[in-house]
């Protein structure tokens, strides 16, 4: 939500509130993605808000979770007559198919692309596709010809499959078959007219006329800084670019395919509010309430005036057409021959299936064949892992009598540890006082998750089976090691185990280094020391997205170093000059990054060990004439090994389930899902295609392999016997 629709939106609240004196209503921001992970845990304790607000393509999800409640028996069609009815969401409920339930009413329309262009480079925007490639080749300059434009003709995110869309509608593509099967969408990423759709966004990338790489942010950066005649984006960031300094935004609906004589048609979807089935009561009554008055009239003709939002009743999105503003006369021209975005839970499967290939296709490792039909084979694959949990097998018994045999194991344990305590109580009061605090912090934020978790390891929790899930047994192993994803998960431990040994390998030699470095008899140490911790001290998230921001390919200086210097170099020693494009150097560049942020860790340790060893025994080594190398071997190592063996152990774990860096400097894992390593694909599983069950499983599994790694490590090299 932009500042000024939640100004507004905070307004109205407090009018309402005026209104209903004894109502009181707190409102809570959570970005759309930290809403749904929300709102789905609220769900399961029967907890959550009253209203929630946000966009119609969700709803499918929390329906099937059963987080809403049907708002048919509050509002009449009386009442619904003057919306447009692609803002009124209903879905066939769940108990009868045959019923629809409503379920969200917009108030608004957005999220539609529209075409940004600047008017000092593009007098007119384009009417048509062959108008469009005409402007972009007239505007992508390469004056010194370096092979680098100084300004190009387009660019939108090609990160994200949602910015394709309006190509595939201009060719007469679709996400969806318009018939369903069995009540469900059917995907139809694989046909003739999506292939002609990616052919033509990969000849524009081929005839130089898109820069190298754009997520969201550097397709925005470079319009802003006038490195780009034209941009495609959403009706959230139109006011920026119309009163940004430097350029002269105008936006205007995108153009008409040429070979088609299609509009590229962008997804439109309403915002819109719903009622959970938390509310109840007078909750569940001032919740309607709230809802009835900010769709009204009055509420939807102030969010026009003041944010020129796209109003959902048709009487109030007349005056808009009075308004004469030219972006809302854009946004409206687009909304007109917009596609409604679907609210099927298969939408985020089609999603994640597209992302990986269309950045293939936009990087060229693949041809507009193969990603439409790489598209098409996942997305078949994943919507089957979405609604289909895993089948209840000959393990279910077995697993539960273990676990009720575990059940009743502590529980004669809990019962033994509590007659020992009430006996040693009146000795030790004062000890148990101050041990119960953490025992009941320790219990609640370790013991029972991880054992919640064990079980959930076991279930077929999952999208279709949230409420009612239940124990089927060691499905979820059996599917990590031999299933249908063991490839996947095969190649994303070797890809983990590689991360981990590169990492803590530079931690600890940089680290030793520069200890040994400090520790010698060199000038200014405070400032060095200080200096070095700093990549420690920096938040890490700060440090990924500022090694994300060096290795951008338009204006990352690590790329920019990278041009520079291959002018001197062989071929065959050529630096990468892309580096988030390409599985290999986007791998390498979160090593670097992570390098970077672990080695102060090390050197502090090591730092620490050096001062503790004695004078007396390299001035009796000197003494002996021994070495620099010698006393290094035969003293340094062997007094550092105590204290750098549990270093290492840590630093293996940490770096082994560090999600941040992998996740922020790849954006998610990309280019194509190329470089997740195994907690980043939990995560993906997790909360992507709502796999409970299998992600608990494979948590499991990363937690039993760092225990037997930790366990094992430091028997065999006896890490704790020199410090005991």
């Amino acid at each position: 939500m932009r500042p000024g629709d939640a100004e507004v939106l905070e307004a109205r609240i407090a009018a309402f509130e005026q209104q209903h004196p004894r109502v009181r209503v707190r409102s809570l921001y959570k970005e759309t993605e930290e809403l749904r992970s929300g709102l789905e845990s609220a769900v399961l304790v029967g907890r959550g808000p009253d209203v929630v607000f946000g966009p119609s393509d969700v709803i499918g999800v929390y329906h099937t979770i059963g987080a809403l409640r049907d708002l048919a028996e509050f509002f009449t069609a009386e009442e619904l007559a003057d919306f447009d009815p692609r803002a009124v969401v209903s879905l066939p409920a769940k108990e009868s198919p045959d019923r629809d339930n409503l379920l969200m009413l917009g108030d608004r329309f957005g999220n539609h692309l529209a075409l940004v262009y600047d008017r000092r480079r593009v007098p007119s925007a384009p009417k048509s596709t062959d108008e469009l490639v005409a402007l972009a080749e007239a505007n992508t300059i390469d004056a010194d010809s370096d092979g680098r434009p100084e300004r190009y003709g387009l660019v939108w995110n090609y990160r994200e499959p949602f910015f394709a869309v309006p190509f595939l509608t201009g060719y007469g593509a679709w996400v969806f078959a318009d018939k369903r099967e069995d009540g469900r969408p059917v995907p139809t990423l694989d046909t003739p007219e999506s292939v002609a759709a990616y052919r033509f966004v990969s000849g524009l990338r081929e005839k130089g006329l898109l820069p190298r790489s754009a997520d969201y942010e550097g397709a925005a950066s470079l319009f802003l800084e006038g490195k780009v005649a034209m941009l495609i984006d959403g009706d959230w960031s139109w006011q920026k670019y119309a009163s940004a300094p430097g350029i002269d935004a105008a936006v205007a609906p995108l153009p008409v395919v040429s070979e088609t004589g299609l509009p590229m048609a962008p997804m439109v979807a309403p915002r819109g509010y719903s009622l959970t089935v938390a509310s109840a009561g007078a909750g569940r009554d001032a919740g309607v309430d709230l809802i009835r008055f900010l769709i009204n009239e009055d509420s939807q003709r102030i969010a026009l005036e003041e944010q020129r939002t796209v109003p959902s009743r048709l009487s109030v999105r007349a005056e808009a057409r009075e308004l004469n503003d030219p972006i809302l006369t854009a946004s409206l021209a687009q909304l007109e021959v917009g596609r409604l975005m679907p609210t099927d839970v298969e939408l985020r499967v089609i999603w994640d299936s597209m992302r990986p290939h269309y950045q293939s296709l936009m990087a060229g490792r693949m041809t507009p064949e193969q990603a439409a039909a790489a598209m098409q084979a996942e997305a078949v694959s994943n919507i089957q892992r979405l609604l289909v949990p895993v089948a209840k097998d000959w393990s279910a018994l077995p697993v539960k009598v273990m676990g009720v045999a575990s059940l009743a194991a502590l529980a004669i344990a809990a019962v033994w540890v509590a007659v020992r305590v009430t006996r040693d109580f009146s000795r030790n009061r004062l000890a148990y006082l101050f041990v119960a605090p953490s025992v009941a912090l320790i219990f609640a934020t370790v013991l029972f998750p991880l054992a919640y978790n064990i079980v959930l390891s076991f279930s077929n929790m999952s999208l279709s089976r949230f409420h009612d899930w239940e124990v089927v047994g060691v499905g979820n192993y059996a599917d990590i090691f031999f299933g249908r994803q063991s490839g996947a998960f095969w190649g994303v431990l070797g890809k983990t185990i590689a991360w981990t040994v590169i990492n803590v390998f530079f931690h600890v030699t940089l680290g030793v280094m520069l200890a040994l470095a400090l520790n010698g008899p060199i000038r200014g140490k405070p400032i060095y020391r200080l200096l070095l911790v700093i990549p420690w001290a920096v938040p890490a998230y700060i440090t990924a997205l500022t090694w994300r921001g060096m290795f951008d390919a338009e204006f990352g200086s690590a790329s920019q170093l990278a041009t520079a210097v291959n002018r001197w170099l062989p071929g065959f020693l050529q630096l990468p000059e892309v580096w988030l494009t390409e599985p290999g150097p986007a791998f390498a560049a979160c090593i670097i990054a992570n390098v970077w942020l672990g080695f102060p860790f090390m050197m502090i340790v090591a730092l620490g060990g050096l001062q503790g060893i004695p004078q007396e025994l390299y001035e009796a080594a000197t003494i002996d004439r021994a070495s620099r190398w010698q006393q290094f071997w035969n003293i340094t190592v062997p007094m550092l090994r105590p204290v750098m063996l549990p270093a290492v152990t840590l630093g293996a774990v940490w770096t082994f389930n560090n999600l941040n860096i992998v996740w922020l400097v790849s954006n998610g894992g990309e280019p194509s899902d190329k470089t997740h390593i195994l907690v980043s694909y939990v995560y993906k599983a997790v909360f992507n295609l709502y796999q409970y069950g299998y992600g608990a499983a494979l948590s499991m599994v990363i937690f039993g392999m760092l225990l037997g790694f930790s366990m094992l490590f430091l028997s065999r090299t006896r890490a704790t016997e020199g410090v005991t």
